[in-house]
């Protein structure tokens, strides 16, 4: 069984896909706690959707370079990374690197540099939307712009909720998970009135769950009650692969593909990839 999972997830023949959306999707995935799942669920979802025919970009928007550590993409300082672009105005084609391993799935790095860039780009002109534009610009198609945003909701954070159409928010089934939820919707709610009147929350995904525990289940409960068919059907579980993967600049995808972890994040992108077909949304290609 675990076997057949691992084919099913590596694809090798390129014969199964994920259906592809008729525009682009740019989902920003936040969350202003720490330690929820933010970049596991970038790294994961963008791999899974690249091995099966989609055409994904990741935009590391964080200072700490998780998702580019996860995806083995150089972002060393020298590196031309996220922050030229929102400071330099850098194209985001001369920043974008290619994922080794992994057709159709690029990624733009983010260096320790960018841990300034929010207080730069207080005095900088239509600081809100240096990354939209950014974005708008490149000249490439794909199908899915992951935005991996910092546990924060400042600069940053904005600049994603106003490049993006679709906002993804794991949540980790715990108590304390919940508490800073509504300050993010609040934060969300503000960007759609203000500055993108596009923006949405699409997509809610359960991280870390723990089938043993009541609590895990209840606050499945709770916010299942509360989003409705917005959450995921797919739940990712507590799973040791999960987090060895980023140790060897892999997801978990390639790093165990018949893991328990693997197979949730697979679910949660066929989940995503179906959605946005029966529910167009998204940018003009």
């Amino acid at each position: 069984m675990e076997a057949m999972r691992a084919v099913q997830i590596l694809n090798p023949s390129g014969e199964v896909t994920m259906p592809r959306p008729e525009r682009t999707r740019v989902m920003c995935v936040a969350n202003q706690k720490g330690g929820v799942g933010k970049t596991t669920t970038t790294v994961n979802l963008a791999v899974a959707l690249a091995l099966h025919g989609n055409r994904v970009l990741v935009i590391d928007l964080d200072p700490q370079g998780n998702a580019s550590t996860g995806l083995n993409v150089p972002h060393h300082t020298g590196v031309p990374d996220v922050y030229d672009c929102l400071i330099n105005s850098l194209p985001l084609e001369e920043v974008a690197q290619t994922v080794e391993g992994i057709p159709n799935l690029w990624c733009v790095p983010a260096t320790i540099d960018l841990a300034g860039a929010e207080i730069e780009l207080v005095s900088v002109v239509a600081r809100e939307s240096r990354l939209a534009r950014a974005i708008n610009a490149y000249p490439g198609h794909f199908d899915y712009v992951f935005i991996d945003c910092p546990p924060s909701l400042g600069l940053l954070t904005v600049n994603a909720l106003v490049a993006a159409e679709e906002v993804l928010i794991p949540i980790q089934c715990e108590y304390y998970a919940l508490e800073g939820l509504n300050q993010l919707i609040n934060n969300i709610n503000l960007v759609r009135q203000h500055l993108n009147p596009k923006l949405e929350v699409s997509t809610i995904l359960l991280t870390m769950y723990d089938r043993r525990t009541r609590l895990a289940d209840a606050v499945e409960q709770d916010v299942r009650n509360h989003f409705g068919d917005k959450v995921l059907r797919a739940v990712i579980p507590r799973n040791v692969r999960v987090s060895e993967a980023p140790s060897y600049g892999q997801s978990v995808m390639t790093y165990d593909p018949g893991s328990r972890g693997a197979t949730s994040y697979f679910e949660a992108a066929q989940e995503i990839a179906d959605r946005g077909v029966k529910e167009p949304v998204g940018r003009n290609a």
